[in-house]
């Protein structure tokens, strides 16, 4: 399956069935799926070969693990070149409290989600790691006051 190739139905009922419960046994994926459980094996086998499918995880409810808090902050690099972003890119992936790191266009050059126990332990981070760090200039925060909608699943359509 090469970048180029698009996923025919059967693969794409295959991701929707797995993006909502990929608990489920080959034998359940492929009766969903209407296929026999080997064809099914296979093709998820050559998904996550191909890189369609990048991995297999629990998703834990933040709030039930103490981690009820999150913010999304605006972060502007003071110089954001090229050598800049790559070392702020390796600290953003050493901070656990940084869940969604994406580097955006405009006023800013990082958009972060960043999920902590409390406001004191968002505080922590900001003053400890991410203001302590001379490539920061500037961090704007938006403090998530509800959840509305949260999914990992892509809005896959069958042709």
């Amino acid at each position: 399956m090469s970048e180029k190739t698009l996923l025919d139905p059967s693969d794409i009922r295959v991701l929707q069935i797995l993006q909502r419960d990929a608990s489920l046994s080959i034998a359940e994926i492929a009766r969903e799926a209407g296929m026999s459980q080997t064809p099914c094996w296979r093709r998820i086998k050559k998904m996550k070969e191909a890189g369609v499918i990048r991995q297999i995880v629990a998703v834990v409810d933040r709030e039930a693990v103490g981690l009820g808090f999150v913010a999304y902050a605006f972060v502007k690099l003071a110089v954001p070149s090229r050598d800049n972003m790559e070392t702020f890119d390796r600290l953003i992936n050493r901070w656990p409290e940084v869940v969604i790191c994406e580097r955006i266009t405009g006023a800013v050059d990082y958009l972060i989600k960043v999920v902590a126990s409390d406001i004191k332990a968002y505080d922590d981070f900001l003053r400890l790691k991410l203001l302590d760090n001379a490539l920061v200039s500037d961090v704007q925060s938006r403090i998530v006051v509800s959840n509305v909608k949260q999914t990992v699943a892509l809005p896959l359509r069958e042709s």
